[in-house]
């Protein structure tokens, strides 16, 4: 017997669905992104976390302590107007006082301790060790970023146009990939030290030191990143949407703004914080020569340099520095493979 169709409608089937039905039928994975994917990777990466953290703190503590701190890293604490210099400032332990000071605290003044000391002209060595991290830091990172301006103009040309600019651009980097850094390096600075003169000029506050220092990336540090960048537009450039952007009529510098430089981006990235403990070592290096940025402003590497006169009787002056620039570069370096390991494409498939 066929049953006969009805016209009813069944206002059952109109009801919303409760939270545990829509579990029950919808299982999928929420949308994301290649960014939100490779910051979920990288934070699972205890090691890299933990290091970032670490430059994190010390990066806001060079920024901020010197805002709050009693004592500036140019500061004669023994020197009075109108009065003798005092010796009993310099070359205190760490947390001693001098004569004055102790005087100060029996009378119940509140003195502020000195935590690292100072050295041999009454300057407090813990906010100087403050200041030398600030400069060394704000050294790597500029520099990197002209490295990486740098090496991404000239590398992502010599890739996208090939040919013989390809060919005489990559000759110029086999130069400077011949030459000694080291070497070059210190016959830069020296020179650039002696025919710069930024009296009276915006960089005057920068001192030729400084300057000369940030020309020596210029010249020398952005081959290594134009070749990698060149690597990446070659392999990018023969895909089917550059061809296409290609055939509609769209310019070579449009292309590459637009297609090849935002597809190499975790590249970059990844390759400007490995870039960065490089730029601070090497500034370390410079200053421990006398090539680095002019006295009285500090850097880790001349606070090391200055305290190897002293280093049978006040050994952790050296120690302090060298510490401070170990961990840095290990933090950066460990923090920049964490980097690769997470947005690297190729290495997570």
């Amino acid at each position: 017997m066929s049953t006969i169709p009805s016209m009813h409608v069944d206002l059952d089937d109109f009801l919303l669905a409760s939270e545990e039905e829509k579990a029950y039928m919808v299982k999928m994975r929420p949308s994301t992104t290649f960014f939100k994917d490779g910051l979920k990777r990288l934070r699972k990466n205890k090691v890299a976390m933990i290091s970032f953290w670490i430059i994190v703190v010390i990066a806001l503590s060079a920024i901020f302590i010197p805002m709050f701190f009693p004592y500036s890293y140019d500061t004669l604490l023994g020197m009075q107007p109108g009065k003798p210099m005092d010796p009993s400032f310099n070359n205190l332990a760490p947390f001693a006082y001098s004569r004055q000071e102790l005087k100060m605290i029996e009378a119940g003044e509140h003195v502020f301790p000195h935590i690292f000391g100072t050295d041999s002209q009454g300057r407090d060595y813990f906010i100087r060790v403050v200041y030398g991290t600030r400069v060394s830091l704000s050294v790597g990172f500029f520099a990197s970023i002209i490295v990486l301006v740098i090496g991404l103009l000239i590398g992502s040309i010599s890739g996208y146009f090939g040919g013989k600019v390809d060919m005489v651009i990559m000759r110029i980097v086999d130069v400077i990939y011949s030459l000694p850094d080291m070497l070059m390096v210190i016959l830069l600075s020296s020179v650039l030290k002696v025919s710069l003169n930024v009296e009276g000029g915006i960089f005057e506050h920068l001192g030729t030191n400084m300057l000369s220092l940030f020309i020596v990336f210029a010249l020398l540090y952005w081959v290594s990143m134009a070749r990698l960048i060149r690597g990446q537009i070659l392999s990018l450039r023969e895909q089917e949407y550059i061809l296409a952007a290609q055939a509609s009529g769209a310019r070579g510098g449009w292309v590459i703004k637009k297609h090849l430089i935002p597809n190499c981006i975790s590249v970059i990235v990844i390759s400007t914080a490995l870039q960065i403990p490089s730029a601070i070592f090497t500034e370390s290096y410079l200053s421990f020569l006398g090539l680095g940025i002019n006295a009285p402003m500090p850097s880790l590497g001349s606070l090391a340099s200055d305290a190897l006169n002293g280093i049978t009787s006040y050994a952790y002056r050296l120690v302090i520095p060298a510490v401070v620039i170990s961990l840095i570069v290990l933090s950066l370096n460990l923090f920049g493979d964490g980097l690769r390991d997470a947005f690297d494409p190729k290495l997570n498939g």
